[in-house]
């Protein structure tokens, strides 16, 4: 217990493209009650009995990550089930850190108490988890193989329990795990969505075998690169090079750089040129740079021929962690960015995240916000990556640059599975900062901010309204404002019209019968959705913002 294994198979089936099943929500299914209550009222032995009945159909099958209970393994028969079906990865802790994780504080957030585990229930909980250890010794020391968790993070157990995997594909020919993207080490995660899956992988040094990738997955010649005139010497070329290299033509479309160009003009032009060029509905488009070109290539992508295959290729910051993953395409109106678009997921993501180099640093900060935005939203841990290594970031040190980006694009990728349209309150969590920080860019006609600046600037707002509201704590406020300031992000929008702030709220996307829903934290890590935000709140923060 305590050792984060859901949390872990989640973050490894994101990186294989298998589903996870935690064994004690099949449990709790079939009884129809939680794990506690089971415990309460029936006892352990029927609990035992539903677990033993739950992993029997889950050892049945094949191509998943299964989470399961410590105690599961004691069970011979579950044992036996579980090391003949599978591979079996045991992730241990000290006894100490095992009481320290279940009774401790729950990680700063108001010094509540976790909930009393079943099998700690009475008693001395450390002396009861030591005597559960002894007995279980034997059992444990049977898995396959086995991860000791105490000084690790959720990411770094993840890490090491992927690299257990591919060694065993490895060493059995591939027998173990059919996916073919675990051939690639560059992977970081696969989105699942209502048409299929598709791989996002970040690499440093992978944009010259761009051609290769792209071949193995059935890309026909020719293919139409969409790309801006900041990016097309080099990388739209060297695209195109890497393409033609693996037989694929390519043409290429420069647009001007910059959020003017995401317009129906533009897009005519391209439909235009695709006429011209005779393009069919089997060959693809490809979007080479930021959030520009791949926002206004896909939209084409999904309208031209009514869908044509479409391939995201980023080269900015931004783009690698949030814009080219989840479908979302657009042209923006003179009122508001992005009020005209589609869903239309792309067959795979290609970062080069070497290209980054060669960005200025306001550039490559603007990109770091949106992955800072998504540690706060989302994994309290990698905020304190970006803590610890802040410095290291933004001198673009490749092993842990390649890491954090990995990372960012594993949540991104996670959310948009769960929540492919923004139906379901999920991905909806992603657009923290967006409700002022798209408000900023639109009241300046995109010309005094980037994008991730800002959503700098909206994070600060929604941080001072949750705090406004009782939701977090001033230190919480305090912390985000100086992580972003050390990633030289702005924290405020001094002289911006505040009129024009507030009509470009008034056409955000989130808005529902005239008022705004708000993404706001209530700790590190975790963010809700609120529609009950008082207006004069917002109106004094906004002010507070710009003054």
């Amino acid at each position: 217990m305590a050792t984060g294994k859901t949390q872990v198979g989640r973050l490894l089936a994101q990186r294989i493209a298998w589903p996870m099943v935690d064994a004690d929500d099949e449990i709790e299914s079939r009884a129809g009650k939680s794990i506690k209550d089971i415990f309460q009222k029936d006892g352990e032995e029927a609990f035992r009995a539903l677990e033993r009945e739950a992993l029997r159909e889950l050892c049945a099958g094949t191509g998943r990550v299964v989470a399961a209970g410590g105690g599961a393994f004691i069970d011979p028969e579950n044992r036996e089930l579980m090391l003949a079906n599978g591979l079996v990865i045991c992730l241990n802790a000290r006894p100490e850190t095992i009481h320290r994780r279940v009774s401790g504080p729950d990680d700063g957030s108001g010094g509540q108490d976790r909930p009393v585990r079943p099998l700690l229930a009475g008693g001395d909980p450390l002396e009861r988890i030591n005597t559960l250890m002894v007995q279980r010794a034997d059992a444990y020391s049977r898995a396959h193989h086995t991860v000791q968790t105490d000084e690790l993070t959720i990411e770094q157990v993840a890490q090491r329990t992927l690299d257990i995997c591919l060694l065993e594909t490895r060493d059995t020919g591939g027998a173990f795990m059919a996916d073919p993207n675990l051939a690639d080490p560059d992977l970081a995660a696969v989105v699942h969505h209502s048409g299929g899956s598709y791989p996002v992988v970040a690499g440093w040094g992978i944009m010259d075998r761009l051609g290769e990738r792209l071949q193995g997955m059935g890309v026909k010649s020719p293919a139409y690169i969409i790309t801006d005139s900041n990016v097309m010497n080099p990388y739209g070329r060297r695209v195109q090079r890497a393409l033609e290299k693996s037989g694929i033509s390519a043409h290429c479309f420069v647009v001007p750089a910059g959020e003017t160009s995401k317009s129906f003009q533009l897009a005519q032009a391209i439909y235009d040129w695709l006429v011209g060029l005779k393009a069919e509905r089997g060959q693809a488009i490809i979007a080479v740079g930021g959030g520009v070109p791949g926002d206004l290539g896909g939209f084409v992508a999904a309208t031209y021929l009514r869908g044509v295959p479409f391939i995201q290729v980023p080269t900015s910051m931004a783009a690698m962690a949030d814009a080219s993953i989840g479908g979302k395409t657009a042209v923006n109106l003179p009122q508001a960015k992005n009020m005209v678009g589609a869903f239309y997921q792309p067959q795979g993501v290609f970062a080069d995240v070497q290209v980054l180099s060669t960005l200025g640093k306001r550039e490559l900060a603007e990109g770091w916000a949106e992955a800072i935005k998504e540690g706060f939203i989302l994994d309290a841990n990698l905020v304190d990556v970006f803590e610890e290594h802040a410095e290291d970031l933004m001198r673009l040190e490749p092993e842990i640059s390649t890491q954090v980006i990995r990372r960012s694009m594993a949540i991104k990728a996670d959310v948009v599975s769960q929540d492919e349209r923004e139906t379901l309150g999920v991905r909806i969590l992603l657009n923290y900062g967006h409700t002022i920080g798209h408000a900023l860019e639109a009241s300046t006609e995109y010309g005094r901010f980037m994008h991730g600046e800002g959503v700098a600037v909206g994070m600060m707002g929604a941080a001072r309204i949750a705090c406004g509201m009782g939701m977090i704590s001033q230190e919480i406020v305090d912390q985000q404002e100086r992580l972003l300031k050390r990633f030289s992000l702005p924290t405020t929008a001094s002289g911006v019209s505040v009129d024009g702030i507030f009509q470009a709220m008034s056409l955000d996307k989130k808005t529902v019968g005239g008022s705004n829903r708000w993404v706001l934290l209530e700790e590190v890590g975790k963010a809700v959705v609120r529609r009950d935000v008082p207006r004069d709140l917002v109106e004094e923060t906004v002010r507070d913002l710009v003054k």
